[in-house]
C-alpha cells in the first residue's frame, strides 16, 4: 500500500494528477489535521491526487494548522480569502485552482466520510462519458430535529420545482468533471443546485448514499441561507435557466 505521506506519490506534472480534493472551510482549525488524514487513506489507492484547502476568512487558528500540516505535504495546497465570501465562493475558487480533470468537494467540518469517495469514482468512471457528477446523499443525519425539518422542506420544495431527482444536494460530498462545474453559470447557492444545471447541460448525475456523521469540533460557520435553504430568488433564476435551455448541441467535428 503506497504511503499517502510520500512525495513520490505526487508527481510535479499536472497532468499526472488523477484527483483534485477540494475543501472550503471557515474557522475549522479543529477538524483540519484528521480530515486530512481521512482523505490521503482514501485516495491513497486512487493515483496521485492533491487537497486544496479553500480558508474563506478564518479568524482563529485555520491559516496556521493548514501551514503546519503543509510543511511536510507537497500535495496539499492552500488558498485563502481575505474575507469571508461563502461557501459557493470558496468552492469555486478550489475548483479554478484544481489541476485535475476531476474534482471532489466536501465540507471541512468533519460530517462528511472521505472513505466514501473511491465508491463515488468508481461509479463515475463505470458510467463513461454520459455522466458530469456524483451527488452524495446523506443517510442517518447527524442534525437537530429542528435543521432536519429545514433541510427536508428545503429539498421537497426544490425536487417539485426543479424535478431534479436529488433528494439532498445539501450534501457537500460531491464528485465532478472540472470542465462541466467551469462552465456552469455561478452565483451564491451554485453548489445547491449543481445536480439540475449539470442535467440541464445534458449529463447524468450519479446519486450514492453516504453516511452522515456528527461534527468534531467546533460550531457551524455557515449562516441558515448559506447551508439549509433554497433563496426563493435562486430557485425562480436557475427553474428559468432549465427552461430557456431548448436542446442540448450534439457536435461532431467535421474531418
Amino acid at each position: 500500500m503506497p504511503d499517502p505521506m510520500s512525495d513520490a506519490s505526487f508527481p510535479a506534472d499536472p497532468a499526472g494528477l488523477r484527483l483534485s480534493v477540494v475543501v472550503p472551510v471557515r474557522n475549522e482549525a479543529g477538524n483540519i489535521a484528521p480530515l486530512v488524514t481521512e482523505i490521503e487513506a482514501a485516495c491513497a489507492l486512487l493515483g496521485p491526487f492533491e487537497i486544496i484547502y479553500v480558508d474563506d476568512g478564518s479568524t482563529d487558528g485555520t491559516a496556521q494548522e493548514l501551514a503546519r500540516l503543509a510543511e511536510a505535504r507537497a500535495h496539499l495546497r492552500r488558498l485563502r480569502h481575505a474575507a469571508s465570501c461563502g461557501q459557493s465562493a470558496a468552492v469555486r475558487t478550489g475548483v479554478a485552482a484544481a489541476r485535475a480533470a476531476i474534482v471532489v468537494t466536501l465540507d471541512g467540518d468533519g460530517q462528511n466520510d472521505p472513505g466514501f469517495i473511491p465508491a463515488m469514482l468508481a461509479a463515475f468512471e463505470q458510467a463513461g462519458g454520459r455522466a458530469g457528477m456524483v451527488q452524495g446523499q446523506r443517510v442517518g443525519r447527524k442534525a437537530s430535529g429542528f435543521k432536519k425539518l429545514q433541510s427536508r422542506i428545503a429539498n421537497a420544495v426544490r425536487r417539485r420545482v426543479l424535478r431534479d431527482g436529488t433528494r439532498d444536494t445539501g450534501c457537500g460530498l460531491k464528485l465532478f468533471r472540472r470542465d462541466v462545474y467551469l462552465a456552469l453559470p455561478y452565483f451564491d447557492a451554485l453548489h445547491r443546485f449543481m445536480p439540475a444545471l449539470v442535467r440541464r447541460d445534458g449529463y447524468e448525475v450519479l446519486l450514492v448514499d453516504v453516511i452522515d456523521r456528527p461534527r468534531r469540533a467546533g460550531v457551524s460557520n455557515y449562516g441558515f441561507f448559506d447551508r439549509l435553504w433554497v433563496g426563493i430568488v435562486d430557485l425562480i433564476g436557475v427553474r428559468w435557466l432549465i427552461v430557456r435551455r431548448k436542446r442540448v448541441p450534439t457536435v461532431e467535428e467535421a474531418v
